[in-house]
């Protein structure tokens, strides 16, 4: 016996790939978040309007942090408002958001970026070259073709099929020309047996060349070191915003403040008046 809604999620799953462009992965947490909560919703029906009441999902979510419980509650929600649009109508009960404290990215240094690249190998130094020099996600850079990468610039398409073009560094492009050189692909820039190679292989390979001098490292720290090293160097803000692919210059500002605190943190040790009285005068 079918559960309520299993086809409608079966087609929101299906529209956030298709014409949002979410990736296979994020698409799979939706739908197993989906597939957790109708477990737990109670639902009813008056008329023409379909009532979902959340308590007994925040009740099984509670001993979960704030971070997962809001991103599972924004999941239904987002599903809901879906259904709306094609016709249904929907009333929510207790799906009152939760504030989530937002925590600063932590970026690795440029140091260790160079160290993983001194001990990478051709496949593994092109995919951190990619992400870290030209602020990729994971997705974008799984999904760039061939047809996408000029001698100047990078076509690059990220969420919501949304398009941006990117400066190519000279550093950067021949990465990519000393890859292809030993990797001929005919579509994707990372392929094998003519399939594009998926996300989570690409994490893989940053994942290894980062281990080799001691690091746990992720792609999305790689793209956080590229906005916060360019304001660090005086990059204007609403740049960085436009080569992340930022919707909202909003979402760019917690680089801001993590440059903030950089700037603070070098203050409290550097000026005079920060070691002890006796010795500064």
């Amino acid at each position: 016996m079918k559960s309520f809604f299993e086809d409608e999620i079966s087609d929101f799953i299906s529209y956030l790939t298709e014409v949002r462009g979410y990736s296979p992965l994020t698409a799979k947490t939706y739908f197993a978040s989906l597939k957790e909560a109708f477990s737990y919703i109670d639902i009813s029906k008056e008329d023409d309007v379909w009532e979902w009441n959340l308590t007994p999902y925040r009740t099984y979510l509670k001993e979960k942090n704030k971070k997962t419980i809001s991103k599972k509650v924004s999941i239904v929600r987002s599903f809901a408002k879906y259904l709306e649009e094609v016709g249904y109508n929907i009333f929510l009960v207790a799906d009152d958001s939760i504030k989530v404290p937002k925590t600063l990215p932590k970026p690795i240094s440029f140091r260790h970026i160079k160290e993983a690249l001194e001990k990478a190998k051709d496949d593994e130094r092109v995919v951190i070259v990619l992400i870290y020099g030209l602020g990729l996600r994971i997705s974008e850079a799984s999904n760039l073709k061939l047809k996408d990468i000029s001698k100047e610039w990078i076509r690059v398409e990220g969420k919501g099929k949304k398009t941006r073009e990117i400066p190519l560094l000279p550093s950067v492009r021949k990465e990519i020309e000393n890859y292809l050189a030993n990797n001929p692909s005919t579509e994707y820039l990372f392929e094998k047996n003519k399939k594009r190679v998926c996300e989570s292989a690409l994490r893989y390979k940053i994942e290894k060349a980062f281990k080799r001098v001691g690091i746990k490292a992720t792609p999305h720290q790689l793209r956080h070191s590229f906005a916060t090293d360019i304001l660090n160097e005086g990059g204007r803000i609403t740049d960085v915003s436009r080569l992340l692919g930022h919707s909202s210059l909003a979402t760019t500002e917690i680089y801001t403040k993590l440059n903030n605190k950089r700037k603070l943190e070098s203050y409290m040790k550097s000026h005079p008046m920060a070691k002890d009285m006796d010795e500064s005068f």
